[in-house]
């Protein structure tokens, strides 16, 4: 039985309270007023602002300046938008990038248990430990929500009804987008994967106990049935929690794109998880080929994810369609850094490490590569969320960091104190022992 060490505890309380001190940070310093979101983009912009305005001024006739000053007012009001959301946004962006590796190891894990695969029994308590995460993460993910719905940020725009009822596009789509049935649909959502995990849980326990194979059995049937749904709420979830916050934009492919980078980062938690235990004695049958696997399917995802990003970026491209292309032209012109910085850690730099077999048995360039595709597909997240939250008022500092250290945190403690629940390997599954004696 795996023990939860107080080091570990210890470390992922102090993670929580950074974290707690960061948000904190960044929601006190957030504007409250027009005057004050002015203020501190002048600061950052020493007065470029103030030198272009004069210059708009110059050169508008007297009569335009009634206009002029409408837009301006406007714009002020909507800059004062993106820097009040900033903090939200950091906050969204770590609670969706860590509920997803939950969620993708659940999607995994269920592939495992449809396709009856002999190799990873040995891993299945430790995906079962991760996948507890999906609980306190679809809470928080729920109550961002809510507070959303209730005007405390303005992430959602659609989610206003006076932005709604000047825009003929949102009219349109306000059968779909409204409070209402976002929630209902999030809720149906959160309530069939979570319990597929407890259902699942459930039978791998009572399989140890019992004399013949019917909970395995019925583990299969469940997880069978759960993968169709679960492919088809993943690609409801990417449309509502995340491509919504662009409601004018949409692509077809996204769902497969979100679904790309939720596989490569469950299962780089699963292979980095693993490790650790093994490091510590408590996964003695675990052995390189199971590392070499799980290193295998990160490499594969990574091109999966490339494949599909650009998919969607060269046809997008290509096209020039305008109401298209502005995903796009946002992210290059605002975020040309992380926009570009996080194809190379999610696809150059896995593939220049784990393109060779034999380096997918070194567990410490399993280690290595995997911290980098999980900064990577951060930034990915980052990328879906903030252009159009924050606009070019983004930056990676005290909230993020903060948001980041806070779910890192509650996500080591809770994965780890469910792994103490259970015995770390199942005694009566029918291909424990082909899992036992794998090699590659």
């Amino acid at each position: 039985m795996y023990t939860f060490s107080n080091r570990l505890k210890i470390g992922a309380l102090i993670l929580m309270g950074i974290g707690i001190l960061g948000m904190g940070i960044g929601f006190v310093s957030a504007p409250t007023t027009v005057e004050d979101a002015k203020a501190m983009v002048a600061a950052h912009d020493e007065g470029h602002g103030e030198a272009h305005a004069e210059e708009v001024d110059h050169g508008v006739a007297e009569a335009d300046h009634a206009m002029v000053a409408e837009h301006d007012a406007a714009h002020d009001e909507h800059l004062l938008h993106q820097l009040q959301n900033r903090p939200w946004s950091a906050l969204y962006v770590a609670a969706f990038f860590f509920f997803m590796i939950a969620l993708g190891v659940l999607a995994f894990y269920a592939i495992q248990r449809a396709a009856q695969a002999g190799w990873s029994p040995l891993l299945f308590r430790v995906m079962e430990g991760i996948t507890a995460y999906l609980v306190p993460g679809g809470i928080i993910i729920i109550v961002i929500f809510v507070l959303s719905i209730m005007h405390f940020n303005h992430m959602f725009v659609w989610m206003d009804a006076e932005v709604v009822a000047e825009d003929a596009l949102l009219q349109g789509k306000a059968g779909y987008l409204n409070p209402t049935f976002f929630l209902i649909r999030a809720a149906i959502f959160l309530g069939g994967w979570i319990l597929y995990r407890e259902v699942s849980r459930k039978l791998s326990l009572a399989q140890d106990a019992s004399d013949d194979d019917s909970n395995f059995k019925k583990n299969f049937r469940w997880s069978a049935g759960f993968l169709v749904f679960y492919l088809v709420t993943e690609s409801i979830m990417s449309w509502d929690w995340i491509m919504s916050v662009d409601p004018h934009w949409f692509s077809t492919l996204f769902g497969w794109y979100v679904f790309a980078s939720m596989m490569v980062s469950g299962i780089t938690v699963i292979a980095l998880i693993t490790i650790y235990l093994k490091s510590k004695g408590y996964l003695p049958d675990v052995n390189d080929s199971h590392i070499h696997d799980l290193a295998k399917f990160m490499f594969g995802f990574s091109i999966f994810w490339t494949y599909l990003w650009f998919s969607q970026f060269m046809l997008i491209w290509y096209a020039n369609i305008p109401e298209e292309v502005t995903y796009f032209v946002t992210r290059i012109e605002d975020f040309n850094l992380p926009f570009f910085g996080m194809v190379a850690m999610n696809f150059i730099f896995p593939v220049l490490l784990l393109m060779n077999s034999d380096y997918k048995r070194i567990n410490w360039f399993v280690v290595m590569t995997g911290i980098v595709i999980l900064a990577g597909h951060y930034l990915d997240v980052f990328n879906m969320i903030m252009p159009a939250t924050v606009g070019d008022q983004w930056a990676i500092g005290i909230p993020e960091i903060g948001a980041v250290c806070f779910f890192a945190g509650l996500f080591i403690f809770w994965v780890f104190r469910a792994l103490t629940k259970a015995p770390l390997q199942p005694k009566r599954n029918p291909f424990i022992e082909e899992s036992r004696h794998f090699h590659y």
